[in-house]
């Protein structure tokens, strides 16, 4: 089993689930981080640790945010991997709560 990045993290990305992995499964885009689900040992810090409540166990994951098991997947063998908080973007308030943010994630 593995974690989940959600719909609301787009636009958001505090990275505050990044600096508790054990693992450093995260992998950062533009506006958005990805859990790799061939690293995530399913360890359950990151998931507390979003301000956003953005990360979802993968037997958790609502049905409107499915798509986001393979965008994780697909995503984590493009982006780099990130291990440190380097800040969230400036926007990130504004943007926390906004639903269907999916049309704005950068690739």
């Amino acid at each position: 089993m593995t974690f989940i990045v959600g719909d609301n993290c787009i636009n958001c990305k505090y990275l505050d689930c990044v600096e508790v992995c054990p693992v450093d499964c995260f992998y950062e885009g533009p506006n958005f981080l990805v859990i790799h689900p061939d690293e995530c040992i399913d360890c359950a810090l990151c998931e507390p640790e979003c301000p956003a409540n953005a990360i979802f166990s993968e037997d958790e994951l609502p049905d409107d945010q499915q798509q986001f098991l393979e965008l994780n997947k697909d995503l984590a063998e493009v982006w780099p991997n990130i291990t440190e908080n380097s800040g969230g973007l400036p926007d990130a308030e504004k943007w926390d709560g906004v639903e269907g943010k999916i049309e704005h994630l950068k690739r």
